[in-house]
């Protein structure tokens, strides 16, 4: 039977819940260590669980040798000590213990074997490369480490502690559902699963994983829906008789240009700006332009991509095909304009979300 649930993720701004500096230096000092641990704790995982993998390949060991990656205790010609996964925690275990919660590390350690697992078969064809993690990596915990969670004073955001951490929410000025969120997961009609940590810039944000109810929508699995993307009509959807289309290209393509027209300019003049800091404040104009840039396009794709499946669920489209997608991608990849102003893979990626939260079947072709 299909899950009637999904994970939905939303970045939620933290700050420390304390009026005393030394505490907040304290504490992100704390976090910072942790996150350095974690970028050489996740390369560790997948250097060593690969190397696990590619051990029968090692021909030049001597005969005595045992090529049988298994524990010893299950497997007469096992060559480990415990199972694969426990190796890998272990290791960091050995290295790590005392210097970071274990809570940390054994959601880190689970968390990378499963998309190990599921990336193998692409790193032994050559199509993927073994992932490389970067020192921003964020940090993974479970949710049984929250505690103490409940609404702050103020009345709009919501206090709790994360490894005797105090932390308060920032939701600002926020229209979207994540409060609705915190209230229900505090009420217990939501489940917090396991989150993470990211510090971005010196800022800290919680990456809530939440489980909540997929919509129920009456569909019809005769109707079918057939989508196109493209960067001249972002959307083309034919559903019976019935066509549309969402977005256009004075809308989407030119407005994008333009923004990169004003990078440009400003790029040319950010070697004339006032100094002061070295190049962060050269080039803050920039990146505020960069950041504009991103903002614009990550909205739009989330409309085209909430009108797309509002129109399958008008129409009860059960399945929504997108057409001929592939080719375009392998088409894309080849073409440089294409490939820097269509953002066919964010917006595929926006409709499959979409689409299976309102329990529609999505079929690239």
């Amino acid at each position: 039977m299909e899950k009637q649930t999904m994970i939905l993720t939303r970045k939620i701004q933290l700050l420390i819940d304390s009026q005393d500096k030394e505490v907040i230096k304290a504490a992100k000092d704390q976090l910072y260590s942790w996150q350095r641990i974690c970028f050489r704790a996740a390369n560790m995982i997948m250097s060593h669980h690969f190397v696990q993998e590619q051990v029968k390949d090692f021909f030049y060991l001597t005969e005595e040798i045992q090529l049988k990656i298994a524990d010893q205790k299950k497997e007469e010609n096992g060559i480990l000590k415990s199972s694969r996964q426990n190796t890998t925690y272990r290791l960091l275990s050995n290295h790590f213990k005392g210097q970071i919660p274990t809570n940390m590390l054994s959601y880190l350690n689970n968390t990378l074997i499963s998309t190990f697992n599921k990336e193998k078969l692409a790193y032994w064809k050559g199509e993927k490369s073994l992932r490389n993690y970067k020192k921003n990596i964020p940090l993974p915990f479970g949710a049984e480490v929250i505690s103490k969670l409940s609404h702050a004073p103020d009345g709009r955001n919501f206090c709790f502690r994360l490894f005797q951490i105090p932390f308060k929410t920032y939701l600002g000025k926020d229209r979207s559902d994540k409060k609705i969120m915190l209230n229900r997961v505090l009420n217990g009609t939501l489940k917090l699963r396991s989150s993470h940590i990211q510090l971005d810039q010196g800022k800290i944000y919680l990456l809530a994983a939440i489980e909540t109810e997929k919509e129920q929508h009456h569909l019809d699995t005769s109707v079918i829906a057939e989508a196109s993307l493209s960067i001249g009509h972002p959307v083309t959807v034919k559903i019976g008789s019935h066509e549309h289309t969402i977005g256009n290209k004075e809308e989407f393509l030119h407005r994008r240009l333009a923004i990169q027209a004003a990078i440009y300019r400003v790029k040319k003049a950010v070697t004339f700006n006032r100094g002061g800091h070295g190049k962060k404040r050269k080039k803050k104009s920039l990146e505020d332009y960069q950041h504009q840039e991103r903002k614009y396009i990550d909205y739009k794709l989330h409309v085209y991509s909430r009108m797309l499946i509002d129109l399958c669920v008008k129409h009860e489209a059960a399945t929504l095909i997108l057409v001929n997608q592939e080719l375009k991608e392998e088409i894309a990849k080849d073409d440089p304009f294409l490939l820097q102003n269509w953002s066919y893979y964010s917006l595929k990626e926006k409709i499959a979300y979409k689409a299976d939260r309102a329990g529609i079947q999505l079929v690239v072709e």
